[in-house]
Formats: C-alpha cells, sequence, structure tokens
C-alpha cells in the first residue's frame, strides 16, 4: 500500500505478571474459564520475542447472512525462554476456547478436536492483545501448538475481515466479504502474531455455500462436505507477514491468462463489470514478467490474482497472490476513462507487483522503515512502466512526485524517512508523502549516483540476501555498498564516473537523507572561474526550530551529490557536496550554470546575484538550450522560494515568461498550476481586482494554446491531460467559448437521455458546466447512481461538486456520510470537493467538525481519509482568524483522543499561506497591473 530509527528491543519472558493498564473489555467476550487472580503478563505494545510462529492452520466459516464468522486456528510455536504464557494480537475477537499442546500430542488433536483442557484466556484491549496462560511451563527450545476457537462480527469499515457489496445491474444487491491488513488489522480477524517480523506460513480453509467462490493467497482444492456447504482448502503458504495474509468470498467474475514463467494471472470483479478487467490482465502478466527479469529472482507462487473490491479505502493491497484494489486503480473502462486513468491503472498495478519483492519477499523488520515497502513501490512503478509502456510517457510524472515530496518537507511539521512509530494509529500515518513520494525520489537521487546497472545489482543482491526475511536500512546500504566493491562487470560503468564512488562512505551518505526530515537549498553563486556553494535548509514558513539531527553539531547537513551542467559543454558535472559551504571550478568563459541536472537530486536551488536573471534570458532566447525536465525544474524552484520569501513573485512570474513559446506539456503545466492556485487563492478570500486581473492575465497570455485544444481523445497521454487540465481552467475562468462549447455538449447530452458518448477527457469540464442549473444538476446525479464505471462515476461527483448552490453542496456531503448513493469509500473525496469549491469550503469545514466522531468511526485515526480531510478541508484557510479557529478545534479533539501528526501539517500549510499573501500580494497587484496596462 504506503521513521528517527528504532531499536528493536529483545523482549524477555517475565516470570511474574504484570497488570494490564486497562480490565478487559466486555465487548470481547468472557474467557473460556475463570481467570481467577491471574494479571495480564505483558505491558508493552511490542509483543515479546520470545514465543515464535512457524505455521498457522486457520478454518473460517463466514456467514454472508448473518454477517458473522466462526474460526478455529492451530498456530506452530517455537519458545525460546522458559514461560507460563502465550501472548498475541486479539482485537474485538471472541475466543471461546483455548490450549497449549506439545508437538507430540498434537497430532491427535487433529483427529479426535479440540482437547477438553481448557485454559484462561486474559484480554488486554487498548494494546489489542489476549494471552493464553499454560499451568505446564512451556520450554525453551521446544515447539508447542497453540489452539483456539473465536467468533466475531464481520467489519463495517475498511480494515480486518469486512463487509462489502455492490449493486448489480437490475438492482440487486449483492454482499461479498474481503480483507485488509495492513497494517495491523490481522488481529481483528484471526488471533496472531501481528508484526512484520514474525513470519510465518499459512495453510487456510474457507468454509462456504456453493454460490460463492473463496480466494486466498495460494491455490484451492474445494472439497464438498454436504449439500449446502464446501470448504476451500487452499495450499501452504510461503513464509510471510501477517498483513499479507489475504481471503475472500464473492460471487465474482474473472479473466485470465498465463506469463511465459507459467504464472497463473487472473483479474476478478463484479460481473457486471468483467469486460473493464481485460486492460489490467494484460498490463499485469507484461509487468510480471518484466519484474522477474529485473529482479532476476522468479515470482514464487504459481498464481497472482488481482481483484476489484467495490468498497476499499485505499488504492490497492499487495496481499501476496491476491492483491485487491478499489475498482477506480484496476478497472478500465475506453468509453468513460481518460489517458491519464489509464495511466493510473498501470501504474497502481506496477506498484503493487513490484510489493511481491519489495515487501512481500522481503519484508521492512519494524513499520519504522516502511519506506523500504512503499518508497521502492512508488519507484518501481516509475521504472517498469517506462519499459513495458514507454508511450504512457511515466517519466513526466516523476517530478511531481518528488515536487508533492518538497511540499510537505518544506514544512516544520515535517518527519524523516524513517521515524518512530509504536501505536497502530501512529503506524497508519507512516504510510504518507515520507513513506511514498521523498522515499522513491531518494532511491532515484541515489540510482542516478551510482548508475543504473550498480543500483539494479545492489538491490538484487539486497533481496537475495534477505529472501523470506526481515531487514532494516542498513541492510540496503550494505547490500549496496558491497555492490560497489564486488569485481564485476558493472563496474566497467564506475570507472567512466568520477573517483568518488570508490571511496563512498554511502551509509553516512544515505543516513542524511533518512535519519534527517527536510530538504535541503543548494543557494549558488558565481565568483569569478568559481562557483560557490551553501547549502541549507528550505523551509516555507519559519526558520528551523527543532533541534538539529543527532550528531551534525552545526544544525542541518546533507550529503548532496550534486549535478550542473553549463553553457560551455554538454556534459553533467559532479560533485558531492558534504560541507555547509564549498566550490567548484566551472571556468571564466561559462555564461550559465544549471544545477540539479533534470531534478536527478531532492534538492532545490537558488540561485544568488544575478543568477535568476540570467536564466529568465535564456529561457526567452533560446529554452530549448534546457531539458524539459530543466525547465519545469526551475519553474517549480522559483515559486518555492517565492513562498519562503526567497525570491520576489515578480522573478518568478517574469521567469515564466517564455512559457507562450512552450510546446512541452510539463513545464506548461507547471507554470499554470501556480497560477491557478494564485488565482483559486485570491478567488476564494475575495480581492475583486487582483482576481479579474489575473484571470485577464492567464486567459489573455494562455490564450493560443487554450483555444489550440480540441474537444475530444486524441494525442499523448501527455497531450491528453494537458487538454484536461487546460480547458477545466479555461471554463473556471470564465472563457466564453470554452463555456459556450461546454454548454453546448452538456445540451446535447441531456437531449440523448444522458446516452450520448462524450471525450472522456473533456467529460469533466462538460459535466461542471452542466451542473450549475438545478436541471444538469439533478440528471447528473442521476446518471452517477445508474453508472457502471467508478471512474465516470469520479468525474461526476467532481462536477456535483462545483455547484454554487450551498444547498446541493450540502446534499452532496449528506448524500456521502449516508453512504448509500455515495460509498462511504468515496466521502473524504466529496468533503475536499466541496472544500476546494470558494461556496463550499467553510460549509465542508463545519462539516468535519460536526460529525467529527462519525468520520473518525467510518474510517479511522491515522488512515489516509482522515488525513485527507484534514488537510483538504483546511489547505485554503489564509487568515490568522481561521488558524486560530483549527487550533481551537484541533486541541478540543486533541483531548478526547485525536492525536495526530497531521494537524500539525495543516497548521503549517495555513501559515505557509498567511506569510504568501504578506510576503507577495502587493507584489503580485503591482506586477498585474503593470501586466494588463
Amino acid at each position: 500500500m504506503v521513521w528517527v530509527r528504532l531499536v528493536v528491543l529483545g523482549l524477555l519472558s517475565l516470570a511474574i505478571p504484570l497488570q494490564a493498564s486497562e480490565p478487559p473489555n466486555p465487548t470481547a467476550g468472557p474467557p473460556p474459564l475463570d481467570t481467577g487472580s491471574l494479571s495480564f503478563p505483558w505491558s508493552r505494545l511490542r509483543l515479546p520475542g520470545y514465543i515464535v510462529p512457524l505455521h498457522y492452520h486457520l478454518v473460517l466459516h463466514p456467514n454472508l447472512t448473518t454477517l458473522s464468522y466462526t474460526g478455529t486456528v492451530r498456530i506452530e510455536l517455537r519458545v525460546e525462554n522458559n514461560t507460563n504464557w502465550v501472548v498475541l494480537h486479539s482485537n474485538r475477537l471472541r475466543i471461546t476456547w483455548a490450549t497449549v499442546l506439545d508437538q507430540n500430542l498434537a497430532p491427535l488433536s487433529d483427529r479426535v478436536g479440540f482437547p477438553l483442557n481448557a485454559l484462561p484466556v486474559l484480554h488486554h484491549p487498548t494494546h489489542e492483545q489476549a494471552a493464553v496462560f499454560s499451568p505446564k511451563i512451556l520450554s525453551c527450545g521446544q515447539k508447542y501448538f497453540l489452539f483456539l476457537e473465536f467468533e466475531a462480527e464481520l467489519e463495517e469499515g475498511f480494515y480486518g475481515f469486512y463487509k462489502s457489496s455492490y449493486r448489480t445491474s437490475s438492482g440487486e444487491t449483492r454482499i461479498l466479504a474481503s480483507t485488509h491488513f495492513e497494517p495491523t488489522s490481522a488481529r481483528t480477524a484471526f488471533p496472531c502474531f501481528d508484526e512484520p517480523s514474525f513470519k510465518a506460513n499459512y495453510t487456510i480453509s474457507i468454509r462456504r455455500s456453493p454460490a460463492h467462490t473463496a480466494l486466498s493467497n495460494m491455490p484451492v482444492k474445494t472439497v464438498v462436505l454436504d449439500d449446502v456447504l464446501v470448504e476451500d482448502r487452499f495450499t501452504a503458504s510461503v513464509r510471510m507477514s501477517s498483513y499479507l495474509v489475504a481471503f475472500i468470498v464473492c460471487d465474482f467474475s474473472s479473466v485470465s491468462e498465463t506469463t511465459a514463467s507459467g504464472v497463473k494471472v487472473s483479474v476478478y470483479a463484479a460481473p457486471d463489470k468483467l469486460q473493464q478487467t481485460h486492460y489490467a490482465l494484460k498490463a499485469a502478466v507484461k509487468l510480471l514478467e518484466f519484474y522477474e527479469e529485473y529482479f532476476n529472482i522468479n515470482y514464487p507462487l504459481p498464481k497472482q490474482d488481482l481483484v476489484a473490491i467495490p468498497d476499499f479505502q485505499s488504492g490497492a493491497m499487495e496481499n501476496w497472490g491476491l492483491i485487491t484494489f478499489r475498482e477506480t486503480s484496476l478497472l478500465y473502462d475506453p468509453a468513460t476513462s481518460t489517458g491519464s486513468d489509464r495511466l493510473w491503472v498501470t501504474k497502481v498495478i506496477a506498484h503493487e507487483l513490484a510489493h511481491q519483492w519489495f515487501g512481500n519477499l522481503v519484508t521492512m523488520e519494524w513499520w519504522n522503515d516502511i519506506w523500504l515497502n512503499e518508497g521502492f513501490a512508488n519507484y518501481m512503478e516509475y521504472i517498469s512502466v517506462e519499459a513495458t509502456y514507454p508511450e504512457l510517457q511515466v517519466e513526466d510524472y516523476l517530478l511531481n512526485t518528488c515536487f508533492a515530496a518538497i511540499s510537505q518537507d518544506s514544512l516544520n511539521s515535517s518527519r524523516p524517512i524513517s521515524s518512530a512509530a509504536e501505536s497502530p494509529t501512529q503506524i497508519k500515518e507512516m504510510f504518507d508523502t515520507m513513506s511514498y513520494n521523498k522515499g522513491a525520489c531518494v532511491l532515484h537521487m541515489l540510482r542516478q549516483y551510482m548508475t543504473d546497472k550498480v543500483f539494479q545489482s545492489g538491490i538484487v543482491r539486497y533481496l537475495r540476501r534477505y529472501i523470506y526475511g526481515n531487514a532494516r536500512n542498513q541492510d540496503l546500504w550494505d547490500s549496496l555498498a558491497n555492490t560497489l566493491n564486488t569485481p564485476s562487470t558493472v563496474h566497467l560503468h564506475i570507472k567512466k564516473m568520477t573517483n568518488c564512488l570508490k571511496h563512498l562512505d554511502l551509509t553516512t551518505m544515505m543516513n542524511t537523507w533518512i535519519l534527517q526530515k527536510g530538504v535541503p537549498l543548494v543557494t549558488v553563486a558565481r565568483q569569478g572561474s568559481r562557483l560557490l556553494l551553501k547549502q541549507e535548509r528550505f523551509l516555507r514558513t519559519t526558520h528551523p526550530s527543532d533541534p538539529a539531527w543527532p550528531g551534525l553539531q552545526q544544525g542541518y547537513l546533507w550529503h548532496i551529490p550534486l549535478t550542473y551542467r553549463t553553457d560551455s559543454s554538454p556534459s553533467i558535472h559532479r560533485h558531492l557536496l558534504t560541507t555547509p559551504t564549498d566550490s567548484v571550478e566551472v571556468g571564466e568563459e561559462v555564461g550559465w550554470v544549471k544545477v540539479n541536472v533534470d531534478m536527478a537530486g531532492y534538492y532545490l536551488v537558488h540561485y544568488d546575484g544575478s543568477g535568476w536573471d540570467v536564466l529568465t534570458q535564456l529561457l526567452k532566447d533560446n529554452h530549448t538550450a534546457l531539458s524539459y525536465m530543466d525547465r519545469t525544474h526551475l519553474i517549480h524552484n522559483a515559486f518555492q522560494l517565492t513562498t519562503a520569501g526567497r525570491l520576489s513573485i515578480n522573478k518568478a512570474l517574469d521567469l515564466i515568461g517564455y512559457l507562450q513559446s512552450e510546446s512541452h506539456t510539463v513545464p506548461l503545466l507547471e507554470g499554470l498550476a501556480h497560477l491557478e492556485a494564485f488565482y483559486r487563492m485570491v478567488e476564494r478570500i475575495d480581492i475583486p481586482d487582483i482576481t479579474q486581473n489575473l484571470r485577464t492575465y492567464i486567459l489573455g497570455y494562455f490564450r493560443s494554446v487554450i483555444d489550440g485544444q480540441t474537444w475530444s481523445d486524441k494525442g499523448s497521454v501527455s497531450e491528453r491531460r494537458l487538454r484536461s487540465e487546460l480547458l477545466s481552467l479555461a471554463c473556471h475562468l470564465e472563457h466564453r467559448p470554452c463555456m459556450e462549447q461546454a454548454k453546448h455538449r452538456f445540451t446535447r447530452w441531456l437531449d440523448s437521455n444522458s446516452t450520448l458518448r462524450l471525450p472522456a477527457d473533456v467529460t469533466e469540464t462538460v459535466y461542471s458546466i452542466g451542473a450549475q442549473e438545478d436541471r444538469g444538476w439533478e440528471a447528473l446525479l442521476n446518471t452517477y447512481t445508474r453508472s457502471l464505471s467508478e471512474t465516470h462515476k469520479d468525474k461526476i461527483l467532481s462536477a456535483l461538486a462545483s455547484s454554487q448552490d450551498t444547498n446541493k453542496l450540502h446534499r452532496l456531503l449528506e448524500l456521502g456520510l449516508e453512504g448509500h448513493v455515495i460509498r462511504t469509500q468515496d466521502l473524504d473525496s466529496v468533503i475536499v470537493m466541496v472544500a476546494r469549491n470558494p461556496r463550499g469550503h467553510h460549509l465542508a469545514w463545519s462539516y468535519v467538525q460536526k460529525h467529527w466522531s462519525t468520520l473518525v468511526e467510518k474510517f479511522q485515526l491515522g488512515s489516509f481519509s482522515i488525513r485527507n480531510i484534514i488537510i483538504g478541508t483546511t489547505a485554503q484557510f489564509s487568515s490568522t482568524e481561521e488558524l486560530s479557529e483549527v487550533r481551537v478545534f484541533f486541541e478540543s479533539i486533541r483531548k478526547q483522543g485525536s492525536q495526530l501528526r497531521v494537524m500539525q501539517v495543516a497548521m503549517d500549510n495555513i501559515q505557509k499561506n498567511i506569510l504568501w499573501l504578506q510576503r507577495n500580494l502587493g507584489t503580485l497587484r503591482s506586477w498585474l497591473d503593470q501586466g494588463i496596462v
């Protein structure tokens, strides 16, 4: 799916029981025997390390009518310290029977059923743990079998073993049950050792009605039990962590193909949506074959299923052999999906398949290093899709991945990639921009520095060294360093580089990126023939006030692999900057210098003195002297510096003056994105003169590229994305030709009784114009309820949320909260869409405050949806009054137990907006006045 280093503590058995911090929860069900004077024997969130699970035999019988299930589990254990207790995870399960047998007696239990000597079970609800007491000492070095019977209801949310449903084209509602365990929800489905380092084998059996299908991680053999019940017996899994276990009971249909190496790949979906699975099947086969070749390690399972789940909170989940997806992340309908939709589906499949190696085959030891899973999978999206689907131009989107990371990393509320996380809520919060985006960008920087082949050889070495095991940051650095020091043909590439790699201290270098928060700013200045360099932490709000990273007495310091180009040579020059200041020789004859070539490095660059003026003139005279990535990077850096008060906004606006001559979509979109962000900010706070002048400037300056767009689905993915975003912005700015064209197409669509097919790239823009009138809004809502394409429904939802009628916006929020017409999985998106509407931002924020407890019940603290709601509803706030209101609300829910890092991120964002207005509003007004005149 998605840390200061946490030292894993060696946990010892306790001879004397410890009192639980809270009494057992009565709703968890009574223990099978009177526990007498026994008290819970463990006081830590992490399980003791002296009981090691080896093999689970799990039997489940879900009832899709009563929405409950029963289960039994037999866990083979190895004991590494004498103890009377087995402590494991259990959350909201009713354990009705427990016993422990040694390995000699355990085989008898298979024939005669569970033994009669039931053992006491204690519960520690706040730690989500259960403890089974054995009167007989469990001896060090011996194996035992823990037997448990349990029962529970199917969960109502999106975690654990939960209920989902869908409506057929005839209107019938059908129920299914699916799982989502990452990070800490396997314990809500069956008692287990629910930590990533407790890897074990799993043999799973599921009892069901013949009308359904059961799926799990491994292939299945079905046995008929009687006329109304069958049992699916899945073969034993490879060793894996509990969060990767998965099972589904449904009535889905599937399509299948076999890879060149013999792996059966199947894509499952609701029967009415089977026609939307074919693209995903082709992509999955192609990408799986690529990864087997790239990693030089065969996919270890005989099958790989990909399943579209109707109710799914995240984008997808990499369960080994049974990947689950939100429908919009797997299903592709050429009639209603845009080029960007196709790219998204391809990237998500690539991400989850990369996890089958990074995450599944080799798993982080603890959640503080989740970036080893998510950062790698995020980065492998780009490597794999670029190789298998070059026409999708996925490399154009890597810059945006890094820009998103910098946006959060340049706030004081950022965190190191590897950070401490103990509780389930803290662990959920780790699945964020730092783990995914920054992790990917740091890996990209390292790959560019080490060369592609050295990097590839190093990660293959890492995978082979820790196969079926767990790893930490240091293990990755050791594998890459050993690759550098091992004679091989790879080193032919090193010889062509500078000598810096020969004596590279990779651990020290990478620790500055992984164990330290923030993004560096490198300031460069010309002094004769030399280029002066200075590094510091870049902040968009205030100066850093938190303590320096341990070991760096002088504050923030990175080992930065600098790259630069000049006008005197086409070569890329390299320099490892490891000190606060340094300099390099560039030559007197050099006219311009561009640092961070193609943004291969995760750092920003500020050109002191006349540096920005020189580059602005270069773009005006001959912008193709720089690559499109370098042009995009310059635009991004300039506007980031204006936010931080390091560069005047008129300098940044002058820099993008060349965009009238720009033909590449990526720098065009980057420049327009900043202008649109400025427009939406001044529009929201209602500054009429700047709003009008900025609208006039954008429409006038970019008129030719706007009017040159066709209302079709033609062109490359990047060209189609430019069309979608340009026409959407033009209509939002009330560009008359755009609005007339959109109204005309919407009228034709209405007159066709919603059967006319609109070009997918402009559908959302057309719908947004049509939604401004009552008839159009109601027609779109009616179409939403009938559509079988989730990507199409997302476009309708966005249009509905663009209405200027606050009553309709409130109705939309109510529909999202009810969860019938609009699925609960989409509620956070609805709230954020309404918040982005200038007429809806206060409405959405008030709604969140009013229904906070309900939202937490639906999504869980720390989840992506809760974080999305918090950031999305506060992102546009830009006054001290709004900041104060947000702070008061956060303080009130903090007292109720809602303690989240994202709250500080939200307040930092508001402070950033306040500072932006203070620093730039006057200059922007003057610049526009001069330009309009």
